[in-house]
Formats: C-alpha cells, structure tokens, sequence
C-alpha cells in the first residue's frame, strides 16, 4: 500500500512539472467587422501568439468537406499583413494562391486581411457554389468558415475563438455556441469550417425533438417566408428520422435558410445546414420542396458524422483529396431521405416507386460505364464533376438494392438501416474507417455474397439488378411500359459531354427545324446552361421536367452553337404513342413470401 502511495505521489508530481514547463496552447482569437459591409470585404483580424518556423505560412482553403470542388479562396484575398506586439508591419510575401509566407513568424502577434466576398465577385473558373460561399448585404451576412478564414501551418487542430461585430437589432445563427466574453468557440479550423453563420434580419423557430434542440433561422429578402412556419412542415421529417435513427446521434441541430433571388441548394454539416433557395410564396408545395431536401441534408448527421473514412477526418484543406466512399456519404443518404418518409407514412408506396423512377433516367442521362469509386476519386478532376450527380442518384439506386439484398440473406432481420446503426457504434464521430479497407470490412459485418455485390456495382459499372431484386418484394421493374395513350415528346435526345449539352438523336421533324447531330445547346427557352456543376444538371433537369408538360402543337426553343456560331431554333412539340420508361410496379399477384419481405422492408426493423 505504501509503494502504491508512492507511485501516486510520484505521479502527480511528474504531472505538474510537465503542465509548469510545457508550453501553453494558445487559442487562435479571430474577430471579423460585419458592421462595414459597403466594399464587399470581410475585415478580418487574428491574434495569435508562439509561432514558431513551423507555423510561417498562412494557409486559405484549396477546398472544403462535402463540396466536391476546388475552391482556392486565396484568390479571394485583397489585402493581407502581419503585425509585431507594438504593431510594427513584418514582411509577409504570398507563395501561392492560398499560402502566405510570414518572415518573421516567432514575433507575429496580429495578422490582418480583407477577404472578398463570392456571391458578388467574378472568377474565370471554379465559382463557389452560393451556399457554400459569402455574401455581405446591408441586411444580412452569409458567412461560410472556409470561404473567410485560414491557419498557420501546424495550427489546424488548435481551439478557436471568433468575435463577431454586427448590428444590434441583428439575430444570428449558428451551431456554434458562445461563451461568457462573447466569442463563439470552436474545436479546430476543420470545426469553424464545419460551422456555417446567417446573420441579419432573421426569423427564428426551435423544438426539441427527443432531447435534441433544432433551431431554425430564416432569412427572407422579402418577409414571406417565416421560421416558424418552415418549422411546422419540417416536423413531422424530423419525427420520422428520430424513428428510423432509433435516436437523433446529435444534442443540437440547426438549420439555416437564405430566401431572396438567389438559387443553389443545400450544403451539409454535422450540426448544422445551410440552404440558398430562390424566394417564392410560400404554399404546401413550397413547402414540401424543401422539407424533401432538407431531409437529406439532415440525414448527414450519420455519414459523415459518425461514418466516415481517414482521409475526410481530419480534413486536408491545402490538397483536395478524394475518398472513394462518396457512395456511402451521399448515396446512402440520399436512399435513406426516401426510405425515411417512405417507412414514416409521409409518402405512399407509389411515390416512393416514382422517385426510383426518375432516378434511373437521370442514371441513364449520365455515363453509366464510370464506376461509382471511379467517380467519387474523380471527384475534383472535370470528368469527376460532370458525373457527381449520379452519385446522388446512381448512388441512392444501389443503396436501395444493398438494403434489399441485406434484408433477403438475413431471412428479413436486418437490412441497410440495421447495418449503418451497427457501424455507427464500431466507429463513431472520433473514429474513422481505413480507406482502403472499407470493403472488406462491410463484407466482414454482413455477408461473403455482398463481396460480389460491391465489385460488380460499385468499383465496377455494371447495370443495376432491378428486376432481379425488386421482383423479391413483389415489385416489378420495366424498362419500357406501352400506356395504350398519346403523348407529347420533345422529339430530340441529349447528352452531356465535358459539361457541354450535346444533341443525340432527333426526329425528322426536328431535322426539318434545322437542328443536327452533335449540335451544342447553350440555352433552353432562352435560359444559358450550366453543366459543368451538380446544380447547374440539376437545373437542367428542372427546366426539361417543365418543358415535357407541354402538349403537342406548342414550341419551345433551342439555342445551339454550330461551328463558333450560335442559332435559335423554333422546336415543336410532337406527338406520340406514349411510352413509359423506367417503371417500378407493383405486382398484381405477389407471392406470399414477397409480401412478407415487403412488409419487413416497409417498415423500421
């Protein structure tokens, strides 16, 4: 007992010699004046102490988590200095786009730049996203972490401190949390990255959904669009995911919305997503639209939260590096944001079919000979980008088919949700899965025969088994459905090659309007398009789901560039025996064995 007593006195002294003689961590003490918004630049100051040689470049983000671009925010930069303690100027030289050198970095204890804000500044390629960028109104502040701040080298993982100058009448949100002095706090940079902030005039709405706090922020440019109203359709998603994630893997969650005259989409964290969507009023339809994609963003607080590989944790913010799991990040996210309102009751069977539907076209728009690991390795590289999507979709495709396959070798005990909730708990949001061998690990969790199912469909392209799984639920796939109708057709098939829309096929009456094989659409009705990005095809898609609405007899236009030279064509709209492609459908005499899996793959096990 004594030699015990003395290990333990020995011990605690050791320890506080190692606390009186290491060297104190300093936080990185950020302060940002929102209050001067006129010039379009964020003033941003940090204060820092014990740089070392280590620590002599100043680093700005190449890119950023779940965005899948490059975004060099260096390029950003107007003006950037460092100061001594008495505030004399040091010498600090720019290296690179993102990297500043400090010459003298032991007596740097201020470092102070003017950042450009993206929404309103031109670049000649890689133009951020605008929910992942900034925008400074004089009634609102958009304000991404990765599009304002930056690091020394060596600090990335140091805490942080962010004071905020803004207008009083001002709400802001945030996941973030405040402590006793104001300053918002965060772990690291790779967290005040993962922290997106709305500021200005905003309306705010909280519940709490089974011990989680949700918070929502709106900004509407106009006022009609309110929180609390947002909050109201939003609940009962969050009430279906509480029961398909047995429980929320989050104590706080919030959402933050930018309504006005711009339209991107949403952008993913782990506490927290930010959405800019072009203001309409707001209707049940309205509504509905961003209930649906805020589902998925939401859904995120399991992967990559709480699954994901080494390379994404920590993240490398100076060399854009890829993870070939995008189908587990967002494939698997974007099944489980259907599947969630499917097994909730929010939407029926045959609007869940519908969505597979669609889903598959979009497959078939894109190249369906690039493998989903191709594509997500791919993924800051052009050909990578022009096939992101259908990591969306391709991706949600296969997820569906691993959860029926799951399901049909465990005799319906346990399917994709069962198998997620199970890696959930072997790694966690501190313990990320080896790259390289997460393949093996699945198969290890599940069964021999998904080592076949992984190769054939996601390191290899080859075509989706439909029919084959689908028919074990009593479930029918049709690649192609005569109705028995008429039907109006557009009368012309594209393709998207190197981001440009490029005729395919077209009908004589087409030809007779002056339109040729191979002939590059640069707008539709007038409106430019932009394929080069996942939002810009989404839009596509978008603007053709609306013009397939219209009946025969009516026109639409194209503008096509033929030999350097641009001519809009006057396209009719044809008629034709109607066919439907890509039919999920129910059979009219299931099986009782495929009920039975039907009814288990219907509902939360």
């Amino acid at each position: 007992m004594k030699n015990i007593f003395l290990v333990l006195l020995f011990t605690l002294f050791i320890s506080k010699l190692y606390f009186a003689f290491a060297a104190p961590i300093h936080p990185l003490v950020y302060e940002v004046n929102l209050n001067d918004r006129a010039d379009d630049l964020f003033k941003v100051t940090l204060q820092v102490k014990g740089l070392t040689k280590a620590n002599a470049i100043y680093q700005f983000a190449a890119t950023a988590p779940g965005t899948y671009q490059i975004m060099d925010m260096g390029r950003y930069i107007r003006s950037f200095h460092s100061f001594d303690k008495d505030g004399r100027e040091l010498k600090a030289v720019r290296l690179s786009t993102n990297q500043w050198q400090l010459s003298q970095p032991e007596k740097v204890r201020r470092i102070q730049y003017t950042i450009a804000e993206t929404w309103d500044t031109s670049v000649t390629d890689h133009q951020i996203f605008t929910m992942c960028g900034t925008s400074l109104e004089e009634d609102h502040v958009l304000l991404n972490g990765q599009a304002v701040f930056g690091f020394p080298t060596g600090m990335q993982n140091l805490p942080i401190l962010l004071k905020l100058h803004y207008p009083s009448d001002w709400n802001v949100g945030t996941a973030l949390e405040k402590n006793a002095e104001g300053y918002y706090m965060a772990h690291n940079y790779d967290h005040l990255t993962d922290s997106p902030i709305l500021a200005g005039n905003l309306s705010t709405a909280s519940l709490v959904v089974a011990g989680t706090q949700v918070d929502v922020y709106v900004y509407s440019q106009t006022g009609k669009i309110q929180a609390g109203q947002l909050l109201h359709y939003m609940e009962t998603m969050l009430q279906a995911a509480r029961h398909f994630l047995r429980q929320l893997p989050v104590n706080r969650y919030t959402f933050l919305f930018h309504f006005g005259d711009q339209n991107g989409g949403g952008w993913e964290h782990n506490y927290s997503s930010g959405y800019v969507i072009k203001e309409e009023m707001f209707t049940n339809a309205f509504a509905e639209r961003i209930t649906y994609l805020a589902t998925h963003e939401f859904l995120h607080i399991v992967t990559p939260l709480h699954i994901h590989s080494e390379v994404i944790a920590p993240f490398n913010f100076v060399i854009p590096t890829p993870s070939q799991h995008l189908w587990l990040y967002e494939g698997v996210t974007e099944w489980a944001s259907h599947m969630m309102p499917l097994r909730g009751g929010m939407i029926d069977l045959d609007t869940y079919l519908n969505r597979l539907s669609k889903k598959v076209e979009v497959d078939k728009s894109l190249d369906t000979t690039m493998s989903l690991s191709k594509i997500s390795l791919a993924c800051y590289l052009p050909q990578g980008q022009q096939q992101s999507w259908n990591v969306y979709n391709r991706g949600a495709l296969l997820a569906g088919l691993l959860d029926i396959r799951l399901l049909d070798l465990s005799g319906g005990r346990r399917g994709l949700r069962e198998v997620i909730t199970e890696l959930i708990k072997k790694y966690g949001r501190d313990k990320p899965f080896p790259e390289n061998e997460f393949f093996t690990l699945l198969v290890e969790m599940t069964y021999p025969e998904i080592a076949d199912f992984l190769n054939r469909y996601v390191k290899n392209a080859e075509p989706l088994p439909f029919t084959d799984y689908y028919s074990r639920l009593g479930i029918c796939y049709i690649p192609a459905l005569a109705t028995g109708r008429k039907t109006s057709f557009l009368g012309v098939k594209f393709e998207i090659v190197a981001g440009k829309l490029l005729v395919s096929n077209l009908s004589k009456a087409l030809q007779q309007a002056g339109l040729q094989v191979q002939d590059q659409v640069v707008k539709l009705n007038h409106i430019p398009l932009d394929l080069a990005t996942p939002q810009g095809i989404a839009y596509y898609n978008s603007l053709m789901d609306q013009l397939k609405k219209r009946i025969a007899g009516q026109t639409y236009y194209l503008t096509i560039r033929r030999n350097n030279k641009e001519e809009t064509i006057v396209c009719p709209i044809l008629e034709q025996e109607e066919i439907k492609n890509y039919v999920f459908q129910i059979s009219s005499h299931p099986t009782p064995e495929q009920l039975h899996l039907r009814s288990i793959w219907l509902k939360n096990l």
